[in-house]
């Protein structure tokens, strides 16, 4: 297996939790949600883990109980593709990269190892983590053809209606072959309507090489979900806890 490295996403405020504190360091069971999605990349068997941090970041370093893990700065939330380029400096020659977010904090190593294997027994360059999901409204689709290829993930603001009627969603979480990745990080412009740099745009610019960008969707998309305010924190507390039981 080649070297594995993860890149996790944990710079924003989270304003819809209603807290002085940065969303990645609330806590379920003891544990900051980040720390959570740090648990996950080191069982997949990440080498190292790099966090991107920006608001409140010393609260950030404080509060994760991993005290092994790189840090990133992005002063300015300017969108993933631009968190993910301010942790350049991370990400080696070679190898692969895992892309996560730090308020995941349901995301299991079992799904990341599912999600490697599949990466590699298609030689895709990078696989995105999707899933199938009833109300897609606000995600980010993916869209494929007749034959079920995999054609483009495209943001919900930027959509076509027909592009809309896709209940696949990009999870946001990847794995990339990094080099592939560093080269593709170099060519994303913030030409959408957030006027953000997108990092679902280095899918389009690694397939205009020719190279195999694929989909992996999730059966349950339990894994995947996020927590951005008071009531799905409560959610996902109730999940890991039942997950601990089980």
């Amino acid at each position: 297996m080649s070297d594995l490295r993860a890149v996790i996403l944990a710079a924003g405020k989270g304003t819809r939790m209603n807290s002085e504190l940065p969303k990645v360091v609330h806590r379920i069971e003891g544990k900051c949600l980040v720390d959570y999605a740090i648990d996950a990349a080191y069982g997949a068997g990440a080498k190292e883990v790099c966090l991107v941090v920006g608001y409140k970041s010393e609260v950030v370093k404080e509060s994760i109980s991993h005290k092994d893990v790189a840090f990133a700065m992005q002063e300015e939330q300017l969108g993933t593709g631009h968190a993910v380029k301010c942790a350049s400096d991370f990400l080696k020659e070679d190898g692969e990269t895992l892309i996560l977010f730090g308020d995941t904090p349901l995301i299991t190593a079992e799904t990341l190892l599912r999600l490697r294997d599949y990466h590699k027994k298609h030689g895709n360059t990078v696989t995105v983590l999707s899933a199938m999901i009833d109300d897609p409204t606000g995600y980010g689709r993916i869209i494929r053809d007749a034959d079920g290829r995999f054609i483009k993930s495209v943001e919900h603001k930027d959509a076509t209606d027909a592009e809309r009627i896709s209940h696949e969603i990009n999870s946001g979480m990847y794995i990339f072959d990094t080099s592939e990745l560093r080269d593709a990080l170099k060519k994303i412009t913030p030409n959408n309507a957030q006027g953000e740099y997108y990092l679902p745009d280095t899918l389009t610019i690694i397939k205009e090489k020719g190279l195999k960008v694929d989909a992996f969707a999730l059966e349950n998309p339990e894994d995947i979900t996020g927590v951005n305010d008071q009531v799905q924190l409560a959610a996902a507390a109730e999940i890991i806890r039942r997950r601990q039981n089980a």
